[in-house]
């Protein structure tokens, strides 16, 4: 240990104003201090500024006396607290552990959920490093409040068992009302590439093969059918081969018509647009139909599309389908061959769907999201988004409303 080397942290707090981190390191650089670390931040028009520096014994008097006199002329607080060399090591060499990005995603972020998430993250033993807030700055009338709110925390540690606080978080968005994700956060998060979705009941508010059912006159024996698979009693092949042969003799002009009529999901148009912004692939992988897939195609501009092809007679339905039945073992093939042609990581990759036969390509992606699921779906995956539209999406990659709005 050198004796001659002093280590200093410096906090700053008052009101926000230019210049005032320029003039505080101006004085720093004018006695050669070496800043080993330095934050910011600023809610509404208050400064919170830390910097650690190293200088020797014989500057860091003048140095604090010359910080405490600017910090006087710019009417801000300074404390001064002296750091020993085996504290700052300690502290570098917990750098090393693992890191997590928590986000807290719902139409409020009240202070009962900031408080539950952050007790289970205690219990865990992880730091919290870092809070941020990814959307803007809410009105204080209810009325004119924004319709999402988001917060981001990064927390570093040791996690003492995973599970356990997945389970913790899942009772709070239950109970709380409030959507929890939780990342590594690592290279791959970072730098996603492809996002592929589910369509009915994910990109659209309906089940298009019921609408089918109903025009043709068929839609609770569609939906008994459905059922039935849901319980578990057939499987997704055979419950879709005997709802298609239900739809035999309907007219494919009722087609063009439910397309026209598809009630969008909340937050679409947003999130593509920022999608193909940021340089994202879109691809849709659905159970329904190849028509309607290529209609959301053409209108929001996704990349692929791969879904069932129903067969056309003189220009009627057949009640049979061509080629490969897209289940869920099919939509976790297709996301791994989308992969492989993008040339990205499987990591690299997202999917979202509300399904259980999503679960496959949920549980490969590099992040799976549960949208708007059913219970055993949301239970399942990793993550899940139940609050808002969307558009929720760009907050669990770490978008900020400022950046993208």
């Amino acid at each position: 240990m050198n004796d001659n080397i002093e280590i200093i942290q410096i906090n700053i707090s008052g009101e926000d104003k230019p210049g005032m981190t320029s003039s505080l390191t101006d004085i720093l650089a004018r006695y050669e201090a070496f800043i080993l670390d330095i934050g910011q931040a600023n809610i509404h028009q208050s400064l919170t500024l830390g910097i650690l520096f190293m200088t020797t014994s014989d500057k860091s008097g003048y140095i604090l006396k010359e910080l405490l006199f600017k910090a006087s002329e710019l009417g801000v607080m300074i404390r001064f607290t002296p750091i020993t060399q085996e504290h700052y090591n300690a502290w570098v060499s917990r750098q090393g552990k693992n890191r997590y990005i928590i986000t807290l995603l719902g139409r409020q972020v009240t202070a009962s959920h900031i408080a539950g998430v952050t007790r289970a993250i205690a219990e865990q033993g992880l730091n919290i490093d870092a809070i941020k807030r990814l959307t803007g700055r809410m009105a204080l009338e209810e009325e004119n409040r924004a319709m999402r709110a988001c917060i981001e925390l990064s927390v570093r540690g040791t996690l003492s068992d995973r599970e356990e606080l997945q389970k913790r978080f899942m009772a709070l968005s239950n109970d709380e009302g409030v959507d929890i994700s939780f990342q590594k956060d690592d290279i791959f998060r970072r730098s996603r590439r492809l996002i592929c979705f589910d369509m009915d009941s994910t990109l659209i508010e309906t089940e298009v093969i019921d609408e089918l059912a109903d025009r043709a006159g068929v839609g609770e024996q569609v939906r008994a059918i459905t059922e039935s698979a849901m319980r578990g009693e057939i499987d997704f092949k055979e419950s879709f081969t005997r709802r298609v042969a239900l739809l035999k003799g309907l007219d494919v002009s009722v087609m063009e018509d439910i397309a026209l009529h598809l009630p969008i999901t909340e937050g679409l148009e947003r999130l593509m647009t920022i999608l193909k912004r940021v340089g994202y692939k879109t691809a849709i992988l659905s159970g329904g139909f190849t028509y309607f897939g290529n209609y959301l195609k053409q209108k929001y501009g996704f990349d692929y599309v791969y879904a069932n092809e129903l067969e056309i007679e003189d220009g009627k339905l057949t009640g049979r389908y061509v080629g490969e039945v897209v289940d869920g073992r099919r939509k976790a093939e297709l996301l791994r061959l989308l992969c492989q042609f993008e040339q990205i990581n499987i990591n690299q990759s997202i999917a979202v769907g509300d399904g259980a036969n999503d679960l496959p390509m949920l549980n490969l992606a590099g992040l799976g999201i549960a949208f708007h699921a059913k219970p055993k779906v949301k239970a399942t995956a990793s993550q899940s988004i139940s609050t808002i539209g969307l558009d929720g999406i760009l907050y669990f990659l770490g978008l900020k409303d400022s950046w993208i709005e």
